[in-house]
């Protein structure tokens, strides 16, 4: 191979490589921000599909628009009541304007990622013990409201954020356990309580109605025996009291009377 053929080769070589440079091609989750010369190019928001560059003299920064699932670390957070916890979460965001996220802000990624920790014990910080653990979901829509307004100059949209785990010290967990024992013994204190006073109204009420009719409470007596004597197969006398009869001397006697 001589110098002159070797030399085209050389050349036919270096345009094919910036031939190459200069095609891209973008999935439909992707967009391009153009740059020539360092300048942002007129609609610098290419793609999908097809992207044609001038060679050396522009420049494509590719810009996922999928959802990105973002783990906060846990935070260390003292609440509003003096109680210390440890505190993480998970933040669901995407890029709607790539062009910010490209020119407005560095990296878009760690700076939402820092956002987000600063908000959660800003926002955590502000809040007692038992809101956190009864009122998750106000807290959650609290957090996702301050974290998108932070973003949304970098063309970011903060779409939900989850609160995924508190941890709470020892001597707090021992002590939330010891009131919720003491919880359900006095709601079953309540509930005994709560039986024994309707019985009482029952048996009041009892009380009531063979004080008015003796004859109810003879009836009662005598079926009280009863049971007696099937359940003991011994023999057993009791004395029946003469105020006992006396319901039905006097219904005899009204009889009589009559005829």
């Amino acid at each position: 191979m001589n110098a002159s053929s070797f030399l085209g080769f050389v050349i036919v070589l270096v345009v094919l490589i910036i031939l190459l440079n200069s095609i891209r091609i973008l999935r439909e989750y992707e967009r391009g921000v153009i740059f020539r010369l360092g300048r942002l190019v007129s609609g610098g928001v290419r793609g999908p599909g097809l992207i044609l560059l001038i060679p050396i003299i522009d420049k494509m920064v590719k810009v996922s628009l999928r959802t990105v699932v973002l783990d906060v670390p846990p935070q260390d957070i003292i609440t509003q009541d003096n109680v210390s916890v440890k505190v993480n979460a998970v933040v669901y965001f995407r890029v709607i304007a790539p062009q910010k996220a490209v020119v407005d802000v560095e990296n878009y990624l760690f700076a939402t990622s820092q956002i987000s920790q600063t908000t959660l014990r800003s926002v955590l910080g502000q809040s007692e013990l038992d809101d956190l653990l009864s009122q998750r979901e106000k807290i959650n829509h609290k957090l996702q409201q301050i974290i998108d307004s932070h973003t949304d100059p970098w063309g970011i949209k903060v779409s939900n954020v989850e609160v995924k785990q508190i941890d709470l010290p020892q001597e707090m967990q021992r002590a939330m356990a010891r009131q919720a024992e003491a919880e359900r013994e006095r709601r079953s204190k309540v509930i005994a309580a709560e039986g024994e006073f309707q019985a009482s109204q029952r048996l009041a009420d009892a009380a009531g109605i063979l004080s008015d009719q003796p004859s109810a409470l003879t009836l009662r007596y005598l079926q009280t025996l009863r049971e007696i004597a099937t359940e003991n197969n011994s023999t057993t006398i009791f004395p029946i009291p003469i105020d006992i009869l006396k319901p039905f001397m006097n219904v005899k006697g009204a009889e009589g009377k009559q005829e």
